[in-house]
């Protein structure tokens, strides 16, 4: 049974709508500004942008690609978790994802690198992915080993992880560790029921993964497993672990994602959140769901890194009380 302080706060993220003056959700189209939806998407996270206590931001152009470090104390310097920033393939950047991914490396006690790839309908398909790849390469020539890193992100950030270790594969480049995959987008032809039936009861405005997909793909097939991972030769992945939210249109994907990977051998987890929105994880410590699933993702992460089996109680979320 889901707890009452979560279904409050879902309740209030899938009708923000209303609190802003509106009746109806918004319907994206093609007439739809993305430059006006960047805009209020940066907006929007200037509310949650507080860096926690003990993490410090080094910013750094890496390959070309604004990049940001966001470093918890007493991190081990040799170990680094790439995370790869959600927003359909159109939105997202290091500060926008600033108050979210400092709070992820505060809580794994690992330092996080973040970056902005290039962003669709200017740039589409492949060149998130080639940013992607680029800066996994700059980090191995770095000096970091395979076994010291992990990829990790949310939503078209979480398809970009698994499309990242697709294209690692097919390069014959070393593989990270591990990955975590946040409510993945890893089918862009969005023929799942999900699609319809959820698309209502989430956050996301009403057509904007079709209006998405559309602009990522550019004149490319969506079955592309470049573009779709589902669609691709999955042996020979690192384990990963997938969550999604169940009120979710991208809980198929994580799904049918994680199906196929165990068939095809993979060490997977997938964890389906009842009741949960979209990336529900990464608001812990709100209610308890939340910090439940972002602490598997904690001891999955610090499991695969080689830090402390004990998890320290100092790096757990704690959900505090009603």
């Amino acid at each position: 049974m889901t707890s009452f302080k979560s279904k409050m706060f879902n309740f209030l993220i899938r009708n923000g709508y209303l609190f802003q003056g509106k009746l109806k959700k918004e319907v994206f189209d093609s007439n739809t500004s993305i430059a006006g939806f960047r805009e209020r998407c940066e907006k929007g996270a200037s509310k949650y942008s507080k860096i926690p206590e003990g993490v410090t931001t080094k910013e750094q152009f890496i390959e070309g690609m604004k990049s940001e470090w966001l470093i918890p104390q007493g991190a081990d310097s040799n170990k680094v978790v790439l995370y790869v920033h959600g927003g359909g393939y159109v939105s997202g950047s290091c500060s926008d994802h600033r108050g979210f991914v400092s709070k992820f490396a505060k809580n794994t006690g690992v330092t996080n690198l973040i970056y902005e790839y290039r962003l669709a309908p200017e740039h589409t398909f492949p060149a998130a992915l080639e940013d992607s790849v680029k800066i996994y390469k700059w980090i191995l020539s770095s000096g970091f080993k395979p076994d010291n890193i992990i990829i990790a992100g949310e939503s078209a950030g979480g398809g970009l992880c698994l499309t990242t270790l697709l294209a690692l594969k097919e390069q014959n480049i070393p593989l990270p560790v591990a990955s975590v995959a946040i409510s993945p987008w890893t089918d862009l032809t969005c023929t799942s029921d999900c699609y319809r039936t959820k698309n209502k009861v989430s956050p996301a405005p009403l057509n904007s993964w079709f209006v998405f997909s559309k602009y990522y793909i550019g004149s490319n097939n969506a079955t592309t497993p470049l573009i779709s991972p589902l669609f691709g030769d999955l042996k020979g992945l690192p384990p990963i672990l997938i969550n999604s939210g169940v009120d979710d249109e991208l809980f198929e994907d994580g799904e049918k994602f994680y199906l196929k990977a165990k068939e095809a051998g993979v060490d997977i987890i997938f964890r389906s959140g009842i009741g949960m929105v979209h990336c529900y994880p990464l608001l812990a410590p709100m209610f308890k769901e939340a910090t439940e699933a972002m602490n598997e993702i904690v001891d999955f992460i610090k499991k695969y890194l080689k830090i402390n089996k004990k998890q320290p109680a100092a790096n757990r979320v704690d959900c505090p009380e009603m």
